[in-house]
């Protein structure tokens, strides 16, 4: 037996190598097979698609991604072009010669990674053979009115099809990586280890089926983990199917791999074996990146949602817009385990405390979670209409106001006031002033809801009386539709929006990483997570004092859901003590955090996953070297010095604290010093280098 290939994560970035001249580094291909490549569902769609560059980057045309095929997605996302590869474009040939279409072009995203896009449609008739041989080689059936599982089965017959025919043309040399993500991806890992190909497989769940539904039925999930009859619990919720075909996926890959250590622990019960590696979701960061400018477009973005505020509280526009805050919570319509149920009570509870303690602060808060509508809400659009009547009423009377004044001054004199305006301008306004006048409170929704009745979070404002009056110093509005530029309502991208928020507040139940926090701190904007969510243990781990840092972590795991709540409420109380100075700095310190979640560090975690599947599919060619999966040392931000200006800490003895406290604590802030040190604590663990002009870098190239 040949010597075994040694590889290393400290020697090399990322890249596997070996000494036999006929086994070159070149020959080594890496493909990442979901559901969501080009497909957006949820988050996966996030984590492919970031990823995308730095992984590129690092293995050069030697990257695919394998997705299925929606002609819908592919006319906006896709530019169609002949593989690269030969023996890619001969397993492609040969598919294509039995009846299934496959097509192949580059993504256009960040890295325009190569797409292989298998058409589930044209393979269909193939369906009741492909569950057969499915049912032979797992014994798991698949029943015929799930449509969802049937895709997974035809998707997962194709891929590995494809990957069948691909290694064939290798012998027997070591040559394909394939990185599957969720259980829809996973028939296509089940069939290639039944098959015996020569393939390193890696399985990577983003959250565990039974773990979802579980979650979502109010049950005290974390502290019964090892109490569940896991059968019992799939099969009554007619997933047993499914969870059976994630489990076998687990059992069946070389690596398992999960998004955070909280997953892992849930992995460890509902799919009874625990993660190789925990491999955390990033950004790319480049992406969200506008230095210090970012202070600049939230001030640009607020004004923005200033202006549909106006129209959505005319007539009880009675708050001062300069005090007031905007809070948001987004995601998927889960109402317990997004955590929209203890952060409408712990609303309800803010409403109380500003009220008592007469704060002139007053907070708006979007919720923004899809769900069944009919259309626009009249009277939000009638809203929006009354605001800009106004607006165009003001303008015409400034115009003829200003030409009046224009006229005077040039004959040198001083115009009389009262008669600088008359009497139909005095008309007009008054018109516009009535205009004003409604009968009705601002409503909380601004769409039609389809069975309003039934609608949890609705049902659930009706229970706490927060209806928008006049003396609530907390307003709520749900906005159950994906935000877009081109609405008539919100005319706002969901990323302006969040640029243009104080405040994102996401107390997740079940959260297996949490992009929205993640994308709300790469924005620089304050957000609330809990432990019990993958982003917020991962902050602990690597931030001394997250709140100072503007991320709230909110204890569901181990505290009671009331106390949860009463915790929640605080933190968003103190948040609205602060002054404008204190969430400028308190931004500018969210902000540098964007480091710690950029994939060119998280990257590290998927490159050792895949050394250690290629260490345990060819034993006999490669080895690990004997050290740990890669640690975040060097990653740790420390507790700021000047910590009053956080909210934390900044928690004044009464209500009707004096502006000199303030500015006593103010001047222990210096933002150079503060970044500088904040710097100084990010080491990268790599560094991908400049590319030299014209040239791309190929697969083995880069070197630490």
């Amino acid at each position: 037996m040949p010597l075994a290939r040694s590889l290393s994560m400290t020697s090399l970035n990322g890249l596997p190598q070996w000494e036999d001249e006929d086994l070159p580094v070149e020959d080594l291909l890496l493909f990442e097979i979901s559901w969501e490549v080009t497909n957006k569902v949820g988050g996966i769609y996030t984590v492919i698609q970031t990823k995308a560059k730095t992984t590129a980057d690092e293995w050069g045309e030697n990257y695919f991604l394998i997705g299925p095929y929606f002609e819908q997605n592919v006319k906006t996302q896709v530019e169609f072009c002949e593989p690269p590869n030969p023996a890619v474009k001969k397993a492609m040939d040969t598919m294509k010669s039995q009846g299934c279409q496959v097509f192949f072009g580059r993504w256009l995203i960040e890295g325009s990674p190569y797409v292989l896009l298998l058409d589930i449609g044209s393979a269909a008739w193939n369906l009741d053979k492909w569950k057969g041989e499915f049912w032979e080689v797992s014994n798991i059936g698949i029943p015929f009115h799930d449509r969802e599982a049937n895709d997974a089965v035809i998707f997962g017959s194709l891929t590995a099809w494809f990957l069948k025919e691909l290694s064939c043309q290798f012998d027997d040399k070591p040559s394909i990586i394939a990185h599957f993500h969720e259980w829809q991806a996973g028939v296509g890992l089940i069939l290639s280890r039944s098959q015996k190909l020569p393939v390193a497989t890696i399985f990577t769940t983003h959250a565990t089926l039974l773990g979802r539904y579980l979650c979502a039925a109010s049950i005290d999930f974390y502290n019964n983990l090892d109490q569940f009859d896991i059968d019992k619990e799939a099969g009554e919720r007619q997933i047993y199917h499914r969870y059976c075909m994630e489990r076998a996926s687990v059992h069946c890959a070389h690596v398992f791999t999960t998004v955070s250590q909280i997953t892992a622990t849930e992995a460890e019960h509902m799919l009874k074996k625990s993660p190789d590696v925990v491999t955390p979701n990033g950004l790319n960061i480049k992406k969200f990146s506008a230095m210090h400018e970012f202070q600049n477009l939230h001030s640009m973005y607020k004004a923005r949602i200033q202006e549909f505020i106006r129209g959505h509280f005319y007539g009880h526009l009675d708050f001062n817009l300069d005090k007031t805050l905007f809070f948001f919570i987004a995601g998927r319509y889960e109402f317990s385990n997004k955590g929209a149920d203890m952060f409408l009570e712990a609303l309800s509870r803010l409403n109380f405390l500003l009220r008592v303690h007469k704060t002139d602060v007053t907070v708006i808060v979007f919720f923004i979670m899809p769900a069944k509508t009919n259309n626009f809400n009249v009277e939000t659009l009638k809203g929006q209409a009354v605001r800009k009547q106004l607006w165009d009423t003001a303008q015409s009377v400034k115009e003829k106001f200003g030409r009046k004044l224009y006229n005077a001054l040039l004959k040198g004199e001083i115009p009389d006031l009262n008669k600088i305006l008359d009497r139909d301008d005095i008309t007009i306004m008054k018109r516009a002033i009535f205009s004003t006048q409604r009968h009705s409170l601002p409503p909380v929704t601004t769409h039609n809801m389809i069975d309003d009745s039934n609608d949890p979070i609705l049902n659930t404002i009706r229970r706490i009386g927060l209806f928008n009056n006049r003396t609530d110093r907390v307003k709520v509005i749900l906005h159950p539709e994906f935000l877009s530029s081109t609405s008539p309502l919100l005319p706002l991208d969901y990323e302006e929006f969040v640029r243009g928020c104080h405040l994102g507040v996401f107390p997740s139940y079940y959260e297996p990483w949490g992009y929205t926090p993640a994308e709300c701190t790469v924005m620089g904007i304050p957000s609330v997570t809990t432990n019990l969510s993958g982003f917020g243990c991962f902050m602990q781990e690597h931030v001394a004092d997250p709140a100072a840092y503007g991320i709230y972590i909110v204890d569901r795991r181990f505290r009671s859901p009331d106390e949860s709540c009463n915790q929640l409420t605080q933190f968003l109380y103190s948040f609205c003590q602060q002054n404008r100075r204190q969430r400028i700095i308190q931004r500018n310190r969210t902000e540098r955090l964007s480091d710690l979640l950029d994939w060119r560090y998280l990257g590290r975690y998927y490159m050792h996953a895949r050394h250690l599947a290629l260490s345990r599919t060819f034993p006999d060619k490669f080895e690990m070297e004997p050290s740990a999966p890669p640690k975040t040392e060097g990653f740790r931000f420390p507790r700021p010095s000047s910590v009053p200006p956080s909210p934390s800490a900044s928690q004044h003895s009464s209500p009707h604290h004096s502006e000199a406290e303030d500015e006593d604590e103010d001047e222990r802030y210096d933002e150079d010093e503060e970044a500088e040190r904040d710097r100084q604590n990010i080491k990268s663990p790599f560094t991908l280098g400049a590319l030299p002009q014209g040239k791309k870098k190929q697969h083995g190239e880069y070197r630490n």
